[in-house]
């Protein structure tokens, strides 16, 4: 990353980011396909209310990981082996222990944060039991995300790629197979999604023990340095946080779908199925520029970084935007993948049309933080989601819904909040403070 073209690394190292994120989204989006076509629309709608917890909870620790993968990269531009040697042994045993607490926590307090939520009667016991079993998985599913932080940060993006194919393949089949032909039903789904994070996570942590290179993991050396991890954690906790809170604010948001019934639940839940896949560009770039600029940083090169910088924002841009595009004209068809009900597909429609040609605030946002979070400034990000997609999101929806009860309020909800925060953002990018020095490691 610290040298060459810059267009040719940053999509040299997206493409297979891309191809991983769309194989992850598929993974997550089989679930719905097979639970909305083999056993109807309260099955749908008890996976689709899971999803914002699910973040909320996963999102916090892998947030934590982002530090580790900063400083990784930032010590690796700057020559450092020894030193990305003992951030990444810190970072994967941080994960372990993360994992286990994950899997014990979700497991036991699901049922609480679903009826906090306003889970309706007849989607609760199917949204426990998916929850429940789904989280038993919570191990794999850090770990697998701790290891390719640690392959991504040192610039490689090929290999958490083929280590996704195998899992995508194994929810794929195991999917059909549970739900559909030996009738295990919605516990099925759940089971399938565990079963394949496991097998990711493993190929992921035994290649980190084969690797060649300073970021090779030694079973003897497994422990916590505690300066490293002060350090990981740091510069982490503020994007755990970033993302625990925009979780918040969809659970809010999900709360509010809740009580339009199970037709809005599960509209809303295939939307934004649907829209995880339009992150996925947004996701990539945002992720090679976390990289490019950590190393770039670590390296002192300050002017390849603000090059990279606007490079990769247009990039991220442009492209979510033709997304955004094509979705607003074909939501109806996409859709129909989930449910062919006339309710169900009219409600996603009408979020998709409400949302789309706005992803390229959507996509400047998360361009912009994940060049902060490369620069070390990862309480930027945070700080600014916190202020409009978690309080302010709240606020308009707490007050608007109360005074209009349309669910359309909601969606603007969106769109809103993404043009708040891409100002704020634009505003520190142009004064430059994210480009000083030293505030990385």
């Amino acid at each position: 990353m610290t040298k060459g073209s810059i267009i040719k690394n940053l999509i040299t190292f997206a493409i297979p980011l891309f191809l991983g994120q769309l194989l992850q989204q598929l993974y997550n989006v089989v679930d719905s396909v097979v639970v909305g076509n083999v056993l109807g629309k309260e099955a749908l709608a008890a996976v689709s209310t899971t999803g914002s917890l699910i973040f909320l909870m996963v999102g916090f620790i892998n947030g934590l990981f982002m530090g580790s993968s900063v400083i990784i990269g930032k010590r690796y531009g700057a020559g450092d082996h020894e030193g990305v040697s003992q951030a990444a042994h810190t970072g994967i045993t941080f994960a372990i222990l993360m994992g286990v607490v994950l899997t014990v926590w979700g497991y036991f307090f699901t049922p609480v944060l679903l009826k906090w939520m306003g889970t309706p009667a007849d989607v609760m016991p199917n949204s426990v039991l998916y929850f429940k079993i789904y989280f038993l998985g919570g191990l794999g599913n850090v770990m697998y995300n701790a290891c390719c932080g640690v392959f991504q940060a040192m610039g490689d993006s090929r290999r958490p790629l083929n280590y996704l194919i195998v899992s995508t393949v194994i929810n794929t089949v195991l999917d059909i197979l549970f739900v559909k032909f030996l009738g295990i039903g919605i516990g099925g789904a759940a089971l399938a999604t565990v079963i394949a994070q496991f097998v990711s996570a493993i190929l992921a942590f035994v290649k980190l023990t084969r690797v060649i290179g300073p970021h090779r993991i030694y079973l003897k050396r497994l422990k916590m340095d505690p300066p490293t991890l002060k350090k990981e954690l740091l510069m982490g906790f503020p994007t755990g946080i970033q993302n625990s809170v925009i979780s918040i604010g969809n659970v809010v948001v999900q709360s509010n779908i809740n009580a339009f019934g199970a037709a809005a639940m599960a509209g809303c839940g295939s939307y934004f199925k649907l829209e995880g896949f339009v992150f996925i560009p947004i996701i990539c770039m945002s992720m090679a520029l976390t990289t490019f600029v950590s190393q770039n940083m670590g390296a002192g090169e300050i002017g390849r970084v603000k090059k990279g910088a606007l490079t990769g924002s247009v990039i991220g841009v442009g492209a979510a935007e033709i997304i955004g595009v094509i979705v607003f004209f074909f939501a109806p068809v996409l859709l129909r993948m989930f449910s062919s009900e006339a309710e169900v597909l009219a409600i996603g429609s009408s979020q998709a049309r409400t949302e789309s040609l706005f992803y390229c605030l959507l996509a400047l946002n998360h361009c912009l933080a994940g060049i902060y979070r490369g620069a070390g400034k990862t309480t930027v990000p945070m700080v600014v989601m916190l202020s409009s997609w978690c309080l302010l999101r709240i606020t308009y929806i707490t007050i608007i819904v109360g005074v209009i009860p349309v669910i359309n309020v909601i969606f603007w909800a969106y769109p809103l909040t993404w043009s708040v925060s891409v100002i704020i953002f634009i505003v520190y990018f142009f004064k430059g403070n994210w480009l000083k020095m030293g505030s990385v490691d």
